[in-house]
């Protein structure tokens, strides 16, 4: 067991089989599922409906909202990609943190990113069994959840190849969707649908103007669109159980900017162009049933219900496996209870588990708490992923220093005219949480997420220190 500030490695496995040692974890997934998880992991839930009220919000200049946070996305990724490709590891940005910051770097961001995904498993479940209940009509939602929870869970359970799968083919219907409304929405644009006609710029200079809100609905897309992103850096975790960790971590950062472009901008340009900012369909269907709908497309809104439901298992499948190597990771550093870090047929199984059960009792909460635990627990983590952003670019600006001196030929992914762009990235992390200062609700979530670093760095500390004295 590697201690507290050892560098993390990658286990082998036997040639050509994805088996792992006993006692730590496989390499099951291949090249085509990292490659497709990388693709699918920008389409989530919050791009299919959640980009609504962004909309209602900025109007057109929404697509200026998505584009300068995807900047920062890119960078952000782009920035873990150099680490996790230097070294591939299942507590990515974790790990880098502890070796790079202190152990309690790494269990601060370790323990907030695992709260993050587990009660992003229950509103994906709570969600998706929404979805359900519309198809069958009073069904209990609660037997939906169970169900979904039981499945994803039995799967990571058995082997990493089984959420490799199931995230391969999710994503895959997830591309095609998105590529499919965007030929569809090109076509409209330029007048070429049966029963349609080019709509011009009517949509994006009328209604209001480009900014028909002002700065103020510009900062609130702007919020709403870096919550959209949440979600990629899965991909990093997962690429430590790839058979080529480096190699996949290397392609799908250098494709990111592409996908973030043409999925996330792409589709807000195609959307504001061809439906008016303020038709309330936009947020009452989701835009992309609005669109669909706008065009005369058939059964649109059960289309795109089905895309959602999948998008939203996808993130369930997504949240359990990654949340599962998380916790895995930090307690094999000595960040956790030790029986979580058991490994059987390669797969963190009581880490599974555990996760599992706290994402159902998060379930739980919304149904006997919801204007209170529940919601405690939301505004917990609604900050959580720029917190995670800042470790990471704290985290790479001292690794790539010292790789540079000690290790140049790991750098294979490197960071865009380091330095300036990580300290860019820092500034643009900053200016976000600054910016949820300006509204009474988002406020609240950043004094909770707030609360919840300082309670896990505290904890780090103390628990670094005595560690110092017990070796010392």
């Amino acid at each position: 067991m590697p201690t507290p500030t050892s560098p993390p490695t990658v286990e082998p496995t036997e040639p050509g089989t994805g088996a792992a040692p006993s006692g730590q974890l496989s390499h099951g997934l291949k090249q085509r599922h990292l490659s497709m998880i990388a693709l699918g992991g920008v389409i989530g839930a919050g791009l299919f409906v959640g980009s609504g009220a962004g909309i209602a919000a900025a109007g057109p200049a929404i697509v200026l909202a998505f584009a300068l946070s995807g900047l920062l996305v890119m960078l952000v990724m782009r920035m873990l990609g150099e680490m996790s490709a230097a070294r591939p590891a299942s507590g990515s940005f974790s790990v880098h943190a502890e070796r790079e910051i202190g152990p309690w770097a790494g269990l601060t961001v370790g323990w907030m990113f695992w709260t993050l995904l587990c009660v992003g498993v229950a509103a994906e479940a709570i969600g998706a069994a929404g979805i359900m209940v519309k198809w069958f009509p009073g069904s209990p939602s609660w037997v939906w959840v169970a169900l979904f929870m039981a499945f994803f869970c039995g799967t990571n359970l058995a082997a990493v190849k089984n959420f490799g799968e199931f995230e391969f083919w999710f994503a895959a219907v997830k591309v095609l969707a998105i590529t499919a409304f965007l030929v569809i929405g090109v076509l409209a644009i330029c007048g070429l649908l049966p029963g349609t006609s080019a709509p011009g710029s009517a949509n994006l200079t009328g209604q209001g103007g480009f900014f028909p809100n002002g700065a103020g609905g510009l900062v609130t897309g702007l919020l709403a669109s870096v919550f959209a992103y949440g979600g990629l850096e899965t991909v990093t975790i997962a690429a430590a159980e790839s058979e080529d960790p480096r190699r996949s971590v290397a392609t799908a950062v250098r494709t990111a900017m592409w996908r973030i472009a043409l999925f996330y901008v792409g589709s807000m340009a195609v959307i504001v162009t061809l439906v008016p900012w303020n038709d309330p369909e936009v947020v009452a269907s989701g835009p992309y049933v609005a669109v669909l709908d706008a065009i005369g497309f058939p059964a649109a809104g059960q289309v795109m219900n089905v895309v959602v439901l999948i998008a939203l298992l996808s993130a369930m499948n997504a949240n359990i496996y990654g949340s599962s190597r998380m916790v895995f990771s930090l307690v094999q550093r000595g960040q956790g209870p030790k029986a979580l870090a058991k490994v059987h047929g390669g797969v963190p199984r009581i880490a599974v588990l555990a996760s599992s059960a706290f994402g159902f009792f998060a379930v739980l909460l919304s149904f006997w708490w919801p204007e209170t635990i529940f919601a405690w627990l939301l505004n917990m983590v609604g900050a959580a992923v720029l917190v995670v952003w800042g470790f990471i670019a704290v985290a790479q600006l001292r690794m790539r220093r010292r790789l540079e001196r000690e290790a140049p030929e790991l750098l294979t992914v490197r960071m865009w005219a380091f330095p300036y762009l990580t300290w860019v990235a820092l500034a643009g992390i900053v200016t976000v949480l600054g910016l949820m200062t300006l509204d009474a609700d988002n406020r609240t979530q950043l004094y909770f997420t707030a609360g919840l670093a300082v309670v896990l760095s505290v904890i780090g500390l103390v628990k670094q220190k005595s560690s110092a004295e017990a070796r010392g």
